[in-house]
């Protein structure tokens, strides 16, 4: 235990000290806000990879493979492979020719300011969302690890307040070293999460796969129809996430990945930040080739702990020196109304086992890889697993409040409250917001005590604001002909509609809520998944068919406005690479090798 909380402390230690080295570099508003932009390609590749791929996602898609098995793989393969060669290759050359701080700044030059203030807003609302998610994800983590219980419960504090110190303390940590070096210090912390999340993630893998006996293990524990990707999409009879080859190819494979990576500012902002088109461009390719490879060290933890024998109270009787001895092993309720190491989930309010519609205990999906982590790791790797979950989120919690500060001061108080005050007055404001930003984040962990499974949760807002959003990139990047009032009536439209539909239908066996169903319940679908995978595709559409409409029926900007915004009218790069040295050649790479892992898990 000393070990596990050594690994731990200098940890903490070591995000301080990088944030703190480069508080001295942090001299104007975009040396903060914008690192500058002098931000090493390979620093903003990790990042650009860490930013998408903290513990967050860990948990997500632990849960996720314990939910759906190896068709969790899409999300990596199907939805964002592809999103990033194309934003690589197709997207970046209008974001960083524009040289907007961010993108609603961009959508504001291309468009106008009711845009950018409109997707200002919910950009702000969505990376205060995701962090609090982090925060609270955080707090669960600890909990479920009792890092905290023996020397608090000895003070009597309470869980609940155990709870909020376990989610203040990482606050603390990433407020101090966004304040100190702003989006280059994230970045760079990024680099370091990056590393910690592999050499935490790998001995997890590695030992539950031998605790279960290996592959044939794995095979002979669970449904062998959770081992293979692609058939349960091509018979969707038996597929356990719901999706057919349609709702697969469109809702995740273009519409909700592709408005993650194409149109999400958390992740953009430091391709944004590189220090020229080509580095810029090459920023999410970079950042592909790890991405290709996660889904062997975060789908199969969760594989690994529904395979796993369920906990239960047991009894053990012995015989000492001619007395009788009873050792009681306890097992939560929630354990032993679970499947494997995941367990029931627990309703915050009563205390009671949830129970879905059907009258079965609901799964928490989202423990299954904390409780592999404290069920196959020894003293010291565990430390280590610990502190890779927690870096990995605090990387999350880093990437939303920089993406938060940045719009705020930018196109929220820059652009529509103080347009001509001093840089120094912008820097002030830009770590004031960073301050603003953890404090609502805060509020949303103590509410995400109500929520359900995390990824539900994570794939709604995407749909909501994403899917709606990448449309409008795509059009005012692509089709030169796009206006500023199609874009803003596409936006507002295209999320109203997603808000429809959510109210209108409802997963099976959930109950009219948070998960739909509000307005009432016209369809069911098989899965959250698939409801959220149709609430985006059905937002694009409409986005995409109102941006279209009113623009054909408005002025559009000259050509002379739009350089550097639109595609056709961006430039080129300034240095001529060799073939082998193009983004190009690197985008083939990874497609090939994309095509090689679907073809052997087909």
């Amino acid at each position: 235990m000393a070990v596990d909380w050594l690994i731990l402390l200098l940890y903490f230690g070591l995000v301080l000290i990088v944030g703190h080295s480069l508080k001295g570099r942090i001299q104007t508003a975009s040396d903060f806000l914008q690192a500058g932009r002098t931000l090493p390609t390979w620093v903003g590749g990790l990042a650009f990879a860490a930013a998408g791929m903290g513990a967050l996602e860990v948990i997500v898609m632990g849960a996720s493979g314990a939910r759906y098995g190896l068709e969790a793989a899409h999300f990596f393969w199907i939805g964002a492979i592809p999103a990033m060669i194309f934003v690589g290759l197709f997207m970046m050359p209008s974001y960083y020719g524009s040289k907007a701080r961010s993108t609603p700044e961009f959508l504001g030059a291309r468009f106008d300011r009711k845009t950018r203030l409109l997707s200002a807003c919910l950009i702000a609302l969505t990376a205060v969302f995701l962090s609090g998610i982090s925060l609270y994800a955080m707090g669960r983590i600890l909990q479920t690890l009792h890092v905290f219980d023996v020397p608090l419960h000895a003070l009597g504090w309470s869980s609940h307040a155990i709870f909020l110190l376990a989610i203040l303390l990482p606050a603390a940590a990433v407020l101090l070293y966004v304040l100190w070096g702003g989006l280059a210090s994230a970045a760079y912390n990024q680099v370091v999460q990056f590393f910690l999340l592999l050499a935490g993630l790998l001995p997890v893998v590695f030992f539950g796969l031998r605790k279960i006996g290996g592959w044939p293990g794995l095979a002979a524990a669970v449904d062998p129809q959770l081992l293979h990707p692609w058939k349960g999409v091509l018979h969707p009879g038996a597929n356990p996430m719901g999706l057919e080859i349609v709702g697969l190819a469109m809702g995740l494979g273009v519409v909700l990945s592709a408005s993650h990576w194409c149109a999400d500012f958390r992740v953009l902002q430091t391709a944004m930040a590189a220090k020229n088109m080509d580095a810029a461009r090459r920023i999410p390719l970079l950042a592909a080739i790890p991405r290709m490879l996660f889904p062997f060290l975060v789908v199969l933890p969760g594989l690994i702990a529904i395979g796993l024998p369920t906990p239960r109270t047991t009894t053990e009787i012995r015989y000492e020196n001619g007395a009788i001895y009873h050792t009681i092993n306890v097992v939560t309720p929630a354990a032993e109304a679970g499947q494997g190491l995941v367990p029931a989930r627990t309703d915050a309010k009563t205390g009671q086992i949830a129970m879905d519609s059907s009258g079965q205990p609901q799964l928490d999906y989202d423990m299954a890889t904390p409780n592999l982590l404290a069920n196959v790791l020894p003293a010291g790797l565990l430390g280590l697993g610990l502190t890779a979950l927690l870096a990995g989120l605090m990387s999350n919690l880093a990437a939303n409040l920089t993406a938060f500060n940045t719009v705020f001061t930018c196109d929220i108080y820059q652009a529509h409250i103080c347009r001509n005050a001093s840089d120094r007055h912008y820097l002030k404001t830009g770590r004031w917001g960073t301050l603003g930003g953890v404090v609502l984040s805060l509020g949303m962990a103590c509410a995400a005590l109500h929520f359900g499974n995390l990824l539900d949760a994570l794939q709604l807002v995407f749909s909501l604001v994403n899917a709606p959003l990448f449309a409008t990139f795509l059009l005012g990047i692509f089709w030169k002909r796009a206006t500023g009032h199609g874009a803003f009536a596409g936006l507002l439209t295209g999320i109203g509609t997603a808000l429809l539909h959510h109210g209108l239908t409802l997963p099976e066996a959930a109950q009219a809520g948070l998960h739909g169903g509000w307005i009432a319940v016209l369809h069911r679908y098989p899965s959250d998944l698939a409801m959220n995978l149709w609430t985006a595709i059905f937002a694009f559409t409409v986005c995409l068919l109102v941006t279209v409409a009113v623009s054909l029926a408005t002025r559009a900007k000259p050509e002379r406005e739009l350089a550097g915004l639109v595609y056709s009218l961006s430039p080129g790069p300034k240095t001529k690479l060799a073939w082998w040295k193009r983004p190009e050649a690197l985008a083939v790479v990874l497609l090939l090798a994309l095509l090689v892992l679907n073809l052997f898990f087909a």
